[in-house]
């Protein structure tokens, strides 16, 4: 069963009209995703991620292609995907003058869930959401990491398969973020639920099971996470240059670089050979008296491969 696809798109297409002509916000994003694994689309801010979720629910017309969840096509069978699959919108918000019980109640009518099962599902998914203690707050006093987790709970509570979260953690403060993750791989290993997940964040890219990267409605790669951080070209050394623009300047051009990324006040250095390039970039900076602090080499993560993929495809266009 592991292998059976739950969700797939083939040379999907999504044209918006505006007023300055068509827009293709899809572009063609054939992709599947296995049953039980965390899928993670990612791409910068209007690469299409948002529209792609949304013709895969059927809640967008598509334009071209196909899409489907579970065997059931996103255009002509959407109450049935509506029944198996949770979705929480970028933008979703609970009532907040409902409190945090009276949010599932209301979320379990719209889903047609039955007096019965209700009474038996939401005191357990308020435990799994750790909410337990806060069941009669009012939803708009809660925190932003606590809405997220009363949101994730009420898109379950009519038993999904699939849940769809389309970037269900954005503004919320890094502990939060950790403790939403971990209710999902929960989700994963406990009900064999398959996700599916928008987001901007590389290091919650990096714990997915498979990463769709996806630049101006098309998809640039997919593959699981390591082995698209070993698409980036060469080794990849770290240091903090005691003065950072001349020290940039300095290095630009230089044989055997490949790349320049800056990350804060640092600069990471994509080279060809990290033995023979590293004493040549300390010479060629120390001679312009400038020192490198802790020069070392490290593992490209998934958001340095995501600047380079991106920058590549940039250069093509």
């Amino acid at each position: 069963m592991s292998h059976h696809i739950t969700i797939q798109t083939a040379n999907l297409v999504r044209i918006f009209q505006t007023k300055n002509g068509p827009v293709k916000a899809v572009d063609g994003v054939t992709l599947q995703v296995r049953h039980g694994e965390t899928y993670g689309l990612i791409g910068p801010d209007g690469a299409g991620k948002t529209t792609t979720t949304r013709v895969i629910l059927g809640l967008l017309r598509r334009t071209a292609g196909q899409s489907s969840i579970l065997g059931y096509d996103s255009m002509r069978d959407t109450y049935q995907i509506r029944e198996r699959v949770g979705y929480i919108a970028q933008q979703f918000s609970l009532p907040p003058d409902l409190t945090v019980r009276e949010n599932m109640r209301f979320f379990a009518d719209i889903q047609g869930v039955s007096r019965r099962e209700r009474q038996a599902r939401i005191p357990e998914l308020l435990k799994f959401a750790g909410l337990g203690e806060f069941t009669s707050r009012l939803a708009g006093r809660l925190s932003g990491g606590m809405k997220k987790k009363l949101a994730l709970a009420c898109s379950l509570i009519h038993e999904p398969q699939v849940v769809m979260l389309d970037e269900p953690t954005l503004g919320v403060d890094p502990v939060s973020r950790r403790e939403f993750w971990d209710l999902l791989g929960k989700l994963r290993i406990e009900k064999g639920m398959t996700i599916f997940i928008c987001t901007p964040y590389m290091d919650e890219a990096e714990r997915c099971n498979w990463v769709g990267l996806i630049y101006q409605g098309r998809l640039i790669a997919h593959d699981s996470p390591d082995v698209i951080k070993k698409r980036v070209p060469g080794r990849l050394l770290e240091f903090t240059p005691s003065d950072f623009v001349p020290a940039r300047k300095a290095i630009t051009g230089m044989e055997g670089l490949l790349e320049i990324q800056s990350y804060g006040r640092m600069l990471h250095l994509f080279v060809d050979s990290v033995e023979r390039r590293q004493p040549e970039i300390e010479a060629l900076l120390s001679a312009q008296g400038i020192s490198c602090q802790g020069m070392r080499e490290i593992e490209p993560r998934m958001e340095e491969a995501f600047i380079s993929l991106i920058r590549a495809e940039r250069k093509k266009s």
